[in-house]
């Protein structure tokens, strides 16, 4: 894999072991621009920058549909990972409106959708899947040496999704969703009967399992798939259910290391508004509240972390895209119809954001602040 595990110990310990480096999440101020993957009714997909007013900064013309963008914490450079099982990730620059590299996975592994860069800059890590096998894969990149391979161990589990960091700086946290596919069958799911998703919490150094939250059995078909992660280390995971259509099942739950999944619930017409699907999670500037999407559901829910409660909800036209600003309690979301809106949870005030595009634009489901 190009350098031993001692070797990239003393790498860690050079630039990955501070908590003040890899904690990007929690010690960045929330900026006024904005990333998303994106696609034109011309169908070319695209990586678009806005800012929160709607001025477009960039557009960056991609190959194929990406799914999350990963923002490096220094340099205008963004990362568009494709969408599963696609095998690139565009790197580009934003303020030079170029593309710096164009990443392809190893022969026989292919991305699952989203990456992290490390606070230092120096490493990417993404989560991908070993073909062959269906085991999931974290891997790590030196974005010094043109984002080659210099590590890579396992997810321990299946299906890994989004991945972040807690705030210890060296403990990551892996959505393992629990679905086996494979490029062969497109994105067919070969494994739901027996699928068993989990919350792995990995450390980064040594790639050991530290923790790991699994369904209880009668939940093993709720995918974890996406979640955030507060500055105090609390999560809140967006589920996605595998099963019976008219099952009656909780889409939201909070984990604190050391504890079980806690499942929370809204009123009854709300979670059946929700389709059994939630397509992003995000905490406010505060860490006080988070925000679930449902974009099948045409709803954004919204939840008090530290009381594990529903809040309310508002209507959003295929909504899934989720980032906050630098108010408590304010959202921004981005729809597949081509909308964005700033909503209040706090306050319940919504404002549509009047975009400045030159032609309408289908948002993906994942918005970056940068």
């Amino acid at each position: 894999m190009g350098i031993s595990r001692r070797g990239f110990t003393l790498l860690l310990s050079c630039g990955l072991a501070s908590p003040r480096l890899l904690a990007k999440q929690h010690t960045k101020q929330p900026a006024s621009l904005f990333a998303s993957a994106a696609q034109r009714a011309t169908g070319q997909y695209e990586l678009v920058v806005v800012d929160q007013h709607g001025g477009v900064q960039m557009s960056h013309p991609l190959p194929a549909r990406a799914h999350h963008i990963a923002a490096h914490p220094h340099q205008s450079v963004l990362a568009a990972v494709g969408r599963r099982p696609a095998t690139f990730i565009d790197v580009v620059d934003y303020h030079a409106q170029q593309l710096v590299t164009r990443i392809k996975s190893a022969p026989g592994q292919h991305f699952y959708g989203h990456a992290i860069y490390t606070n230092d800059g120096q490493y990417l890590i993404t989560t991908e899947n070993e073909i062959q096998s269906g085991n999931g894969l974290i891997v790590i990149r030196d974005c010094r040496q043109n984002y080659r391979v210099i590590r890579q161990f396992s997810s321990h589990g299946i299906g890994p999704h989004e991945l972040k960091m807690m705030p210890d700086g060296r403990t990551l946290v892996v959505a393992n969703g629990g679905i086996l596919t494979h490029p062969d069958q497109g994105r067919k799911k070969l494994n739901i009967e027996s699928m068993q998703p989990s919350l792995a919490y990995i450390d980064i150094h040594s790639g050991e399992l530290l923790e790991q939250a699994h369904m209880p059995k009668e939940y093993h078909q709720l995918s974890i798939r996406h979640f955030d992660i507060s500055p105090t280390g609390n999560i809140v995971i967006a589920l996605q259910y595998q099963g019976t259509k008219s099952d009656d099942v909780p889409l939201v739950a909070f984990h604190s290391q050391g504890q079980a999944l806690n499942f929370v619930r809204a009123p009854d017409a709300v979670n059946a508004a929700m389709k059994q699907y939630c397509g992003s999670a995000r905490f406010d500037s505060s860490g006080e509240i988070a925000a679930i999407s449902s974009p099948r559901g045409n709803l954004v829910t919204f939840w008090h972390a530290k009381q594990n409660t529903f809040l309310t909800s508002i209507i959003s036209r295929d909504g899934c895209g989720l980032a906050n600003t630098k108010q408590a309690g304010e959202f921004l979301i981005s729809t597949g119809r081509g909308h964005c809106y700033r909503f209040n949870a706090l306050t319940n005030h919504k404002q549509k954001i009047k975009l400045r595009l030159s032609s309408q634009l289908a948002w993906d489901n994942h918005l970056a602040d940068l």
